[in-house]
């Protein structure tokens, strides 16, 4: 089980301080959000200041872009880093396609397909000297000459890891990504019960090996050195736990623990703007299913529990701003345990 940091700084002077330091800490890999800054940029300062970590996007969001330029970008990183970059992408939602980024926006699991289907054929005419002619339900690409084909890439093409919660993305991600970015408002009997069993019928069908897929999963985690620390941890996890639960693509994980009608009621809470409302329709059963809660050395062997054998990569999803190093420290030392790594 490989152990990623969840979201590396993305502002430019940070990157590569946080980069050397989250791999000095023994992380095996991190990921950069698209939220305030560009998730490419920080990945070319952290692939030059750090050397065996993986470098990925967790999630640069699909639908903003078109294939050509992400393969243009996907192909610099994975040279750039020699053969450490994960392309994460996510689809993001209707309101912010359409009205942030001014994109079109349909079909959501189909268009992701496509999108992907679309990068290989371009790859594909880059590693082998093809001709490109991909035309897809949405997307067209049927021109290469040689001034702007870079060739093959001395890495190989990078892995492509799909952000994934329903079971049409799931889908897509085992038809053809390389691996599943879990989200955080994610259960045990939800990955178990759902997550896994999907991608798996996805990857039979594809006739693709388990062994060439992998799910990086991240998990809430509340902890503290004392009862007040341990409070206050939760109460933010709570009010975090309740912000993803009051958005509708997420129902389907609260709706497999029979706690579907708390999403609407959290919906209206949060156009109301009653934030503090919202974190007390979280309950302890609920906060503790979908966080880990603890002291922080009990905190890894619980992780292990409950994802050991089906989670290839975790992620620690602390409160903002996180934990101090040393109770990170003995989070990553309980989680690795007797637990096998998978490259």
């Amino acid at each position: 089980m490989l152990i990623d940091y969840q979201e590396l700084a993305t502002d430019l002077d940070r990157a590569d301080s946080a980069a050397r330091d989250a791999e000095a800490a023994g992380y095996d890999g991190f990921w950069t959000a698209e939220t305030k800054h560009n998730p490419f940029l920080p990945l070319v300062l952290a692939a030059e200041h750090t050397e065996h970590v993986y470098l990925g996007t967790g999630i640069a969001v699909a639908f903003a872009r078109n294939p050509m330029t992400v393969a243009h970008v996907a192909w610099d990183l994975q040279a750039y880093s020699e053969g450490r970059f994960i392309l994460g992408l996510g689809s993001q939602v209707k309101p912010h396609i359409r009205l942030r980024f001014s994109m079109e926006w349909s079909h959501p699991a189909a268009r992701m397909r496509d999108f992907i289907s679309a990068l290989h054929a371009i790859w594909d005419a880059w590693e082998e000297g093809t001709p490109l002619r991909y035309r897809g339900e949405f997307y067209t690409h049927a021109l290469m000459t040689p001034f702007f084909d870079p060739g093959p890439n001395p890495h190989g093409r990078a892995k492509v890891f799909v952000a994934a919660v329903g079971t049409k993305m799931i889908e897509v991600a085992g038809a053809v990504g390389d691996g599943l970015l879990g989200h955080p408002l994610t259960t045990e009997a939800y990955v178990r019960e759902v997550v896994v069993p999907t991608f798996s019928r996805a990857l039979d069908t594809a006739q693709r090996p388990r062994s060439d897929f992998q799910l990086s999963q991240p998990v809430f985690v509340v902890t503290g050195s004392d009862d007040r620390e341990l409070a206050a941890a939760a109460a933010e996890v709570r009010q975090q736990i309740a912000f993803y639960a009051s958005t509708p693509s997420y129902r389907g994980v609260l709706e497999h623990h029979g706690w579907g009608e708390i999403q609407p009621q959290l919906n209206d809470l949060a156009r109301s703007g009653e934030w503090a409302a919202m974190g007390d329709l979280i309950d302890d059963e609920k906060l503790e299913t979908f966080a880990v809660v603890g002291p922080p050395e009990a905190i890894g062997p619980a992780i292990r529990r409950r994802f050991d054998g089906v989670a290839d990569r975790i992620s620690f999803y602390p409160p903002e701003g996180g934990y101090d190093p040393e109770t990170m420290g003995a989070i990553i030392e309980g989680t690795r345990g007797q637990a096998s790594s998978q490259p």
